[in-house]
């Protein structure tokens, strides 16, 4: 499998994606000169699947988000929804878009416009696509769609402004709001990165549960492995670094069975409970934790400069392709490239 392959490979399966990332690249002018932020990224996203997108901060999950939310139009390659590009749409197929792709922010406390209640916030979006008549309706669609978010009693909430609920509470009010145009899509940018643990755990359920119940399909951003392997444990996982995708397959694989240097140094930064586990942890480590500059990229692999496997004049040379090493999971590694994928084996089940 090549990079132009990775987006299409659920047509291979019968199925036609929602939403298809072919070959998008984004690139800003800068003074330091041009910053390519996302290059030559193919996702795709079925219908009710969850798709984790992984990686650092800097390495381009939010560009490719707001790429596949239609915030930001691709310098190159095309973002299309139900196999037409979303760019070249009129306006009543684009709002159609809009509508079938919702957001949620990572910041409940900057998301939410604080000068309205819950029930101004979540009504809004109701009445202005003309979902329901009549602000009574509203208001009772309202409720439905708290309860939904597990914000009980509703009653409770609807009167109430942003700065007078916690961190989870507003996060729920965001996932609310985001179901309210009944989205096929719903791209959760580090949506539970700014909550404490216990509220961070209880959101993810409510999530999981309103993707079995919904048909709904996510775009899961997160830089943190283990909350892919929670959320998306039976999706696909795709990691990217410094804008490119270095690995991509289905979530146990990944988890599982690493084959890019850089996917199992993010697997070694996960706490690990057991102190005896924990020593043989980092035995492939980092060369160096300085991330290069999206102005002066590496030559060759991007992940040469921190990767333990480095071999002067094989990766220091051309940009590593994405290639199969896996029935399903694709690397982009000159080593892997060379001496294969390795012999781990792979769970059906989630690890601790």
């Amino acid at each position: 499998m090549t990079a132009t392959d990775t987006a299409p490979a659920a047509k291979a399966e019968g199925r036609t994606p929602l939403m298809t990332l072919n070959g998008v690249s984004q690139v800003f002018d800068t003074k330091a000169g041009p910053i390519r932020a996302c290059d030559q990224v193919n996702l795709s996203i079925n219908p009710g699947e969850v798709l984790c997108l992984v990686g650092e901060s800097g390495s381009g999950k939010t560009t490719a988000a707001r790429m596949a939310a239609g915030l930001a139009k691709p310098s190159d390659g095309t973002v299309a929804y139900n196999g037409i590009d979303i760019w070249s749409m009129n306006r009543r197929d684009f709002s159609t878009f809009r509508r079938g792709v919702q957001y949620v922010h990572q910041d409940p406390y900057a998301s939410l416009n604080p000068t309205r209640t819950i029930l101004q916030t979540i009504t809004a979006p109701l009445l202005k696509h003309g979902v329901v008549k009549g602000s009574k309706a509203a208001a009772q669609r309202a409720a439905e769609l708290l309860a939904k978010v597990d914000m009980t009693p509703p009653e409770s909430f609807l009167s109430k402004y942003p700065h007078q609920l916690s961190g989870g509470q507003r996060q729920r009010i965001s996932v609310a709001r985001a179901l309210t145009l009944d989205p096929k899509i719903i791209i959760a940018d580090e949506s539970t990165s700014m909550l404490d643990v216990s509220i961070r755990i209880s959101v993810l359920a409510m999530l999981g549960r309103l993707r079995d119940e919904l048909g709904v399909g996510f775009l899961f951003i997160t830089h943190d492995l283990a909350i892919a392997k929670y959320f998306g444990w039976n999706g696909n996982t795709a990691v990217m670094y410094l804008g490119r995708i270095v690995e991509f397959g289905p979530t146990q694989q990944i988890i599982n069975a690493p084959t890019h240097p850089y996917t199992r140094a993010l697997i070694d930064a996960i706490p690990e409970p057991d102190p005896d586990l924990t020593k043989t942890k980092g035995a492939g480590s980092l060369r160096s934790l300085e991330i290069p500059s999206l102005a002066h990229l590496p030559v060759g692999c991007s992940f040469h400069p921190r990767c333990p496997r480095f071999e002067g004049g094989l990766c220091d040379g051309a940009v590593p392709e994405l290639i199969t090493v896996r029935p399903g999971q694709s690397t982009a590694c000159h080593v892997v490239a060379r001496d294969g994928a390795g012999d781990a084996e792979v769970r059906d089940e989630p690890v601790a």
